[in-house]
């Protein structure tokens, strides 16, 4: 189910533009850490005049990249038919990209490395190139351990020339564990607030 929140800005400054945010939920914990980290991202964002836009990727059917590199040739599009062909327009129209995932085996979460190796069509066609995007860890020992997962998002940014604009990685594995951490959910709605 895609969860859908706009805000309109009332301060018009010439032309009224809005920035998209894209929140990517990839924990299988409906309400849990990551899906409230990623809620307060978006929530700032939206006290930012931001329209935003929240996606569980738990609820989209992805397919393994199967490496066929169809998608670096002709149209530079996938050719695996999946929930990903709804997936790919909400990537494109957003400017902002916000990645939440659960440390698991200090790295993503399985869905979430399925989404990444699907954004191979990015690479020869530059339709992310530019945008900027988040990221959001929370785990149970905390930052040091996030060092494995922090590089390789770093580095698919990198290689998809997408701007890293913020992170958070914080300390907590039970569920909704960030409720009682009330400067975390502060930090992540500030982190979506100053989004321009």
């Amino acid at each position: 189910m895609w969860l859908r929140f706009k805000w309109i800005s009332t301060q018009l400054v010439g032309e009224e533009y809005s920035v998209k945010v894209l929140g990517l939920v990839g924990s299988p914990r409906k309400g849990g850490n990551t899906d409230l980290l990623v809620s307060a991202v978006l929530y700032g964002a939206g006290a930012g005049g931001h329209e935003i836009e929240k996606i569980n990727l738990y609820d989209i059917d992805i397919l393994p990249c199967m490496d066929c590199k169809g998608c670096k040739k002709g149209n530079f599009q996938c050719a695996l038919k999946d929930g990903m062909k709804k997936l790919y327009p909400k990537l494109e129209e957003a400017d902002v990209l916000v990645f939440g995932t659960p440390l698991y085996w200090y790295g993503s979460t399985a869905k979430m490395k399925l989404m990444v190796d699907r954004l191979r069509p990015y690479v020869a066609s530059k339709k992310l190139k530019g945008k900027k995007t988040m990221l959001l860890v929370p785990s149970e020992e905390g930052a040091d351990a996030c060092s494995c997962l922090v590089c390789m998002f770093e580095l698919s940014f990198k290689y998809l020339e997408m701007e890293l604009s913020g992170k958070l990685l914080v300390q907590a594995s039970e569920r909704a564990e960030v409720k009682n951490q009330p400067k975390v959910l502060d930090e992540a709605f500030a982190l979506g607030k100053t989004l321009t």
